[in-house]
């Protein structure tokens, strides 16, 4: 890739100006069909997630490669970028294509770290699904801007499991990947499927970025995912206090939840959950009735 040259295929490929920045709309089918036996030996067609190469360049740098299902490319880009802190504002993006006969994406920024290189050299493998990355400064950070301390009700937690159930459409036909949200208390803005839940939580902040759903006045994010410190990191960024999950938490995760400020849910499936950094930030406003056994379920969850 010489330069700042775009890569475009325009069999896949349809070109947009958004605010000034020259965006391509490279959606691909996030499941595709296969054969199976089944345990009767009978052969079936059966729907299979997605996963694709994505190599991004950035000013003719060799960022990443992401595996994604290739549903929301032009903003996972962004927000794996602006996660990682290698875009510095919105203000800075010039164009963002995907070729995906070349699986890669071309973006074009006004300004890079001056530190790239050194950014670049100094890299942190997570325990995201398909290993994500978060460069060594970001996890060195001491600080980011104050985030809300928004209150979260019971009543709307639960409220908010429920609407939650009428997604999932890529998990529910082939399984084998995570989802995001971004929500207004019960309310869901915004919800994204992908390979591994970082990827998911990046290509929404892509999306709020591109302005593609009007999810500024987000205040829950909501995960399949576990609860670790990428995912709290990034969470962070997107200014959000309150982190929701159907699985566990990590060391990292409640250190770094801890110290930004950041609510954490975890094991979030019906009317159970685990709340962690509280205070008096959770309404205790929906308390279920005990039933026999349950003492004894917390504990072996232990």
């Amino acid at each position: 890739m010489e330069g700042n040259a775009i890569i475009v295929n325009k069999r896949f490929v349809e070109e947009l100006r958004m605010h000034d920045i020259s965006l391509s709309q490279a959606r691909l089918p996030t499941t595709l069909e296969i054969d199976v036996t089944d345990e009767f030996g009978e052969v079936r067609r059966q729907p299979i997630a997605a996963e694709r190469a994505l190599t991004v360049y950035l000013n003719r740098h060799e960022i990443v490669t992401l595996m994604t299902l290739g549903a929301r490319p032009e903003a996972l880009v962004v927000g794996y970028l602006r996660n990682q802190g290698l875009i510095g504002s919105r203000e800075d993006l010039v164009a963002v294509h995907v070729d995906w006969e070349v699986e890669a994406a071309a973006v074009v920024t006004r300004h890079l770290p001056e530190d790239l290189e050194e950014r670049l050299g100094k890299r942190t493998v997570t325990t995201g699904c398909g290993q994500g990355t978060v460069f060594g400064r970001l996890l060195e950070a001491t600080a980011l801007n104050a985030l809300p301390t928004t209150r979260l009700h019971q009543s709307v937690l639960y409220a908010l499991l429920e609407n939650l159930g009428a997604y999932n459409e890529t998990y529910k036909s082939a399984g084998a990947v995570h989802g995001c949200a971004l929500c207004r208390q019960e309310e869901v803005l915004d919800f994204i499927e992908d390979v591994g839940r970082h990827n998911a939580v990046d290509t929404l902040a892509g999306r709020q970025w591109l302005e593609e759903v009007a999810s500024a006045d987000a205040d829950i994010f909501y995960t399949t995912g576990r609860l670790t410190s990428e995912m709290v990191l990034k969470v962070a960024q997107m200014g959000i206090s309150v982190l929701v999950s159907r699985s566990g938490v990590t060391q990292k995760g409640v250190e770094l939840a801890e110290r930004f400020g950041v609510l954490l849910i975890a094991r979030a499936k019906g009317r159970h959950f685990q709340a962690i950094h509280a205070g008096d930030r959770l309404v205790l406003d929906a308390v279920p009735p005990k039933r026999p056994g349950d003492v004894a379920k917390r504990r072996a969850v232990r």
